[in-house]
């Protein structure tokens, strides 16, 4: 995993563009290279995972220069491909092969392509470039052209710092307040910042820019008997785990005492006989725990198991409150906006904990969305309220703005566009029956905008701490054989993920097989709501928030005064309720003053 960083402008400044290029240490603290020529300037921060010798960037082949962030798992096959066409290698790194892929397949190599990635390929002689984005979102590829400038990156503050921009216009506001943190697919937030969705490429040449999708889920009948759709699943998940085990340096596994993330550990002992695990827990938790219709048990017993039955080293990691509010701030500055609040700034803190003793880790995102895994799958309730389902609060949200930017932003409009949009978007091949194309409009609903916002968090905040987290539920051929998988059959004896539990019988004990979903923990502490009362009080007692321009003060400090209890059902997924709504308003006014932030309407 690593970061990038390219300019192709009319003036470039390579030293403004070197100094920029050092925001990116946390993505790659190993190694860095440059590769400049007039206007043209591509700059890498390396993480290294696999081939310390032969893995350096930006790669040279021919007339491309490439920079690369993320890890193939198919390496070896594409490899053999290319050496039966004649390509000589010199190392065995992912880096290598990619760019002789392209060297011979072009744009279409990216078909070919199984892993996370983002990257960029600038051709010498054509002084065009080429970019593309893996096909869920796993790997961040964000990009700026205006006036003839280009620019794209793994993250966007060295686009912000380079060309001094900030700016959000009411579009941006749109999504930040009646979206965030979840953003539309292709937004980047800022005025003139743009983000390539998953699935895209993009070429650019004699300054023109083409964009276009290269891979999507197709709807099309499901044939397989449920035995023969059980055998599929459980195949294609080991063997994505297996792929995904490949690592030059030492390689662990994130366990919560769930399902997803027991799976994985449980197939990756087999390979890898030494695995050790980690864990997160917060600061007398336990004493605090209060079950819900989201999480209704602790997890520590069932990490107790899964380490009885399988033998393996576990390690906890319990953070304090004073610590998980602190991190807030990081994680801003970390995803170049607000987000998940403490869901992000614990697991910054619990990456970084992990980066002390390993590289690599294997975590469970993305099998809730793609096997109905979320209680708005199945519960009536949730299916019939017709827009996003994470979003079951925006009337709350609404009413905590003045009324200046209530009738300006008109959020509950925006937001139902954007749901319209994507049921209009959604792959259907016109047989399904009615409760086959809600379905399909639900899992894809979940995959365009909830797993992917859980991925842009994972991402930041594990590279953040210079940690690569690989995703093993995100295989694509996972994705696109389940998308047709009906869903009595993924609702397999009447039990979330019940395609998941059978597939994976003999290999997670039942105990962890049966147990009810249960999300990344947070804190149930009340020293935390105190804490986060003091500084969100605090922000609104400064002179330059943001916070008494964009929201009534009144309602602020009510919601404040009752710990946000307005929001007792979560404002956005599963566990964001009162605390963690304070949480994002104190990120949205950090984040308006560290960066310097002015508001324009278009």
């Amino acid at each position: 995993m690593c970061g990038f960083l390219t300019f192709f402008t009319k003036k470039l400044n390579k030293q403004r563009a070197r100094n920029v290029l050092d925001l990116y240490n946390h993505r790659g603290p190993d190694e860095d290279g440059i590769y400049e020529e007039n206007q043209v300037f591509l700059g890498h921060k390396r993480l290294v995972v696999v081939d310390p010798e032969h893995g350096k960037q930006p790669y040279r082949f021919g007339p491309y220069v490439m920079v690369y962030n993320g890890e193939l798992y198919n390496t070896e096959d594409i490899r053999k491909d290319l050496i039966a066409s004649g390509y000589v290698f010199e190392g065995h790194s992912d880096t290598e092969v990619l760019i002789k892929a392209y060297a011979k397949y072009k744009e279409e190599c990216v078909e070919k392509l199984n892993g996370i990635f983002a990257f960029v390929i600038y051709n010498t002689k054509e002084r065009s470039f080429f970019a593309a984005r893996d096909r869920v979102g796993v790997k961040p590829l964000y990009y700026y052209y205006k006036e003839g400038e280009l620019s794209f990156s793994s993250e966007v503050k060295g686009i912000l710092k380079y060309f001094d921009l900030n700016k959000i216009d009411y579009n941006g506001l749109q999504e930040l307040l009646g979206l965030g943190p979840s953003h539309t697919p292709g937004s980047g937030i800022y005025k003139d910042v743009e983000e390539l969705r998953p699935g895209y490429c993009m070429k650019f040449k004699n300054r023109t820019m083409k964009i276009w999708r290269y891979w999507n889920v197709t709807s099309m009948d499901h044939k397989d008997d449920f035995n023969t759709t059980t055998e599929k699943v459980g195949s294609l998940f080991e063997d994505s785990v297996r792929r995904q085990l490949i690592s030059d340096v030492p390689l662990c596994t994130f366990l919560s005492g769930g399902l997803d993330s027991s799976a994985i550990t449980a197939i990756a002992k087999k390979y890898k006989p030494d695995l050790e695990t980690y864990s997160i827990d917060y600061h007398d938790n336990q004493k605090y725990f209060k079950a819900n219709n989201f999480q209704i048990s602790d997890d520590k017993d069932f990490i107790e198991l899964l380490v009885k039955k399988l033998d393996f080293k576990h390690n906890y990691c319990v953070i304090d409150n004073d610590e998980l509010a602190y991190k807030l701030k990081d994680a801003v500055l970390f995803r170049d906006l607000p987000g998940m609040a403490d869901i992000d700034s614990s697991l910054l803190w619990f990456s970084e904990e992990v980066k002390k003793r390993y590289t690599v880790a294997l975590s469970g995102e993305c099998a809730d969305e793609i096997f109905g895994g979320y209680p708005w799958f199945y519960g009536e309730d949730h299916v019939k309220e017709g827009t996003f389902p994470w979003l079951r609060d925006l009337d709350h949200r609404v009413d905590l703005l003045n009324d200046k930017y209530q009738s300006e932003l008109k959020l509950n409009d925006y937001v139902q566009e954007k749901y319209n949009m994507t049921l209009k978007e959604t792959p259907l091949n016109g047989d399904e029956t009615n409760e086959e194309r809600k379905h399909k409009q639900l899992t894809y609903l979940n995959m365009l905008w909830f797993m992917t916002t859980l991925l842009d968090r994972k991402d930041r905040m594990t590279m953040g701490a210079s940690l690569e987290v690989r995703v093993p539920f995100a295989d694509h051929r996972l994705i696109e054989y389940l998308y047709n998988v009906p869903w009595e059959m993924k609702f397999h004896s009447q039990m979330e993920k019940g395609l998941l539990r059978k597939s994976l019988e003999g290999v997670v004990p039942k105990e962890i097989l049966y147990r009810k979903k249960s999300p990344y923990p947070k804190t149930h502490n009340p020293e935390y709501t105190n804490i986060i009362k003091g500084i969100l009080s605090n922000s609104l007692k400064r002179n330059d928030t943001i916070l008494t321009e964009l929201f009534d003060t009144k309602k602020l400090q009510t919601l404040i005064d009752t710990n946000g209890d307005a929001f007792l059902r979560p404002w956005f997924g599963q566990l964001m309720t009162g605390p963690q709504l304070m949480a994002y308003l104190y990120q949205i006014d950090f984040w308006f003053r560290e960066y310097n932030l002015n508001i324009v309407e278009k």
